[in-house]
């Protein structure tokens, strides 16, 4: 299977489960933007094995290597479980680890849940607009013995920030190791033009790109 079509696919499955949404959306920064990505709306074991394998396989394409796969809470939990059974099925071994928001004063105890927090450590998160729940992460991180070696994210929306550069880039720059995507904003609206639908979504799209994004 070719990358283009694999991207499709992935974009095709985003938009089945609700998760790719278009219309019109007022995001966290007050933006209006015409489309809204929520990966929360993966809700099933089904949802979560196709889920899963694209992480994994972004993972070995881009051959990045880890230890530990990293899930800042929320939403970065399940994926990070899910990905890590589907590195299992692909013979790749790793720990699963993530955050609490508040910590923890009895039992365990601490912010840290799951496999210990050593060795190279890859985050796994579902999309990078502010950042801020994966820096939270980080700065745990940065509190062990563990180094982040990279992270993986299911959409780029390719935004830039206030530094000129896009979220994932300033991201990448921090933490000096790679940022990936399984898709962005260019592979949505490659999709849009290919299939043929939501035409007058598509315009919108495009002129948000042009306006808030890389090109």
């Amino acid at each position: 299977m070719t990358e283009v079509r694999k991207k499709s696919e992935f974009v095709q499955f985003l938009l089945d489960l609700d998760v790719l949404k278009f219309g019109d959306f007022t995001l966290k920064s007050g933006r209006q933007s015409p489309y809204f990505f929520n990966l929360g709306e993966v809700a099933s074991g089904a949802g979560y094995h196709v889920l899963g394998a694209a992480y994994a396989e972004a993972i070995i394409a881009q051959g990045l290597e880890c230890d530990v796969l990293f899930g800042p809470a929320y939403k970065g939990i399940p994926i990070a479980v899910a990905t890590a059974v589907a590195l299992a099925e692909r013979s790749v071994e790793v720990g699963v680890a993530y955050n609490r928001k508040e910590a923890k004063s009895h039992g365990e105890g601490g912010m840290l849940v799951g496999a210990p927090v050593k060795g190279r450590v890859l985050l796994i998160d579902d999309v990078l607009t502010s950042g801020k729940a994966i820096r939270e992460a980080i700065n745990l991180i940065e509190q062990t013995d563990a180094k982040v070696v990279g992270a993986v994210i299911a959409l780029d929306r390719q935004e830039l920030i206030d530094s000129g550069v896009t979220a994932v880039t300033g991201l990448a720059e921090e933490l000096a190791a790679p940022v990936i995507s399984i898709a962005n904003l260019v592979d949505v609206i490659a999709y849009l033009q290919d299939s043929g639908e939501h035409q007058e979504t598509l315009s919108k799209v495009i002129e948000y790109q042009a306006a808030y994004c890389r090109l």
